[in-house]
């Protein structure tokens, strides 16, 4: 039987000993103290009880040091989540215990980032690692705890980029690689060629490379599997005319020096199309080169694979994608392209 008691404080304690072991928890009222004592005991009867007690003593703070010490690391992307994690550690919510952290919680947190002005995907984002920590905490650690992240409503992100090329803006943009000089040039045309990844292309070695069977190795990609990558004649070709490096590297650049390299071509590009327009004269177009990222190459490049012909799984073989709705969201295919097609 559960023994209900006043405590100075005005508030009831309930308490329950069955088969040595102790739980107790402290409530406003009597009634709230008599309430949670029955469905203990009628859990205890059933089977169904779990023991919540080191889950009620440990901070969520404690999960998140715990689950960066010995998951992070072995991860692809530990830069990125270690610093996601150092954010939840400084949050309000690391500080409720796990056991008591409810989708409320996770709501009030969404919140603050609203207010901070994080765009949903971020949001997102610290939130699949967040619910990646409950689950580990689940599985991994035996805690009989929930994980509030799955019955939060996120916030909807909004639709995938379907930035393509527009015609005339790859020959910019080769022309002002060729100006800007080094690498980035043979990399912006080797990525048309493989809709590889940056992270994939900065990481390529030579020891890779399989050239007569025409194919190469990713040894690391964004899923954690490694995948062969099959190579056109003009993507051989990139290859062959660059230098061979010492330290065996492809490219010899590291993937934030591709981004920052890119954004640097781009706007270099804009100015010489605005340049050409003054001089033809002709109205330039708003559109040309602008908002023109790095990852936009894979788009296109995935894109003209479906427009060669190629079915799903052809696709997913060269790009990587695991799932067909993985894949369709990188494909944005030209309705007029495929007009010929249908006859």
């Amino acid at each position: 039987m559960a023994t209900i008691t006043p405590r100075a404080s005005g508030r009831w304690q309930a308490r329950i000993r069955r088969a040595g072991t102790c739980i107790s928890e402290t409530f406003l009222t009597k009634a709230d103290a008599e309430a949670w004592a029955r469905l203990q005991e009628s859990s205890i009867e059933r089977g169904m009880w779990r023991d919540t007690t080191e889950a009620e003593r440990t901070p969520l703070a404690d999960a998140l040091v715990r689950y960066r010490d010995e998951i992070t690391p072995r991860k692809r992307g530990r830069a990125q989540e270690t610093s996601v994690l150092s954010l939840l550690l400084d949050d309000p919510i690391a500080r409720i215990t796990l056991a008591r952290v409810r989708s409320s919680d996770v709501a009030s947190m969404i919140a603050r980032w609203r207010r901070a002005g994080y765009a949903p995907g971020t949001i997102n984002r610290r939130l699949n690692i967040l619910s990646h920590v409950f689950e580990t905490a689940i599985r991994a650690w035996g805690l009989p705890i929930d994980n509030p992240v799955r019955r939060t409503i996120r916030p909807r992100s909004p639709r995938g980029r379907d930035r393509r090329l527009l015609p005339g803006e790859e020959d910019h943009l080769l022309a002002a690689c060729k100006a800007y000089g080094g690498p980035i040039g043979p990399i912006v045309a080797f990525a048309l060629e493989t809709a590889m990844r940056r992270g994939e292309i900065a990481s390529m070695r030579w020891e890779h490379i399989d050239r007569e069977a025409r194919v190469l190795l990713a040894p690391e990609t964004k899923t954690g599997e490694p995948r062969r990558v099959p190579l056109a004649s003009r993507a051989l070709a990139i290859l062959d005319g660059q230098i061979r490096r010492i330290d065996g590297y492809v490219w010899g650049v590291r993937a934030n020096s591709i981004t920052q390299a890119f954004a640097r071509v781009v706007k270099a590009a804009r100015n010489d199309y605005e340049a050409e327009c003054c001089t033809a004269p002709a109205h330039p177009d708003p559109r040309m080169l602008r908002d023109l990222r790095f990852h936009d190459l894979r788009h296109e490049a995935t894109s003209r694979l479906f427009e060669r012909g190629l079915n799903p799984m052809e696709v997913s073989t060269i790009t990587g994608h695991k799932t067909l709705q993985m894949l369709k969201r990188y494909t944005h295919l030209r309705a007029e392209d495929l007009v010929d097609r249908l006859g």
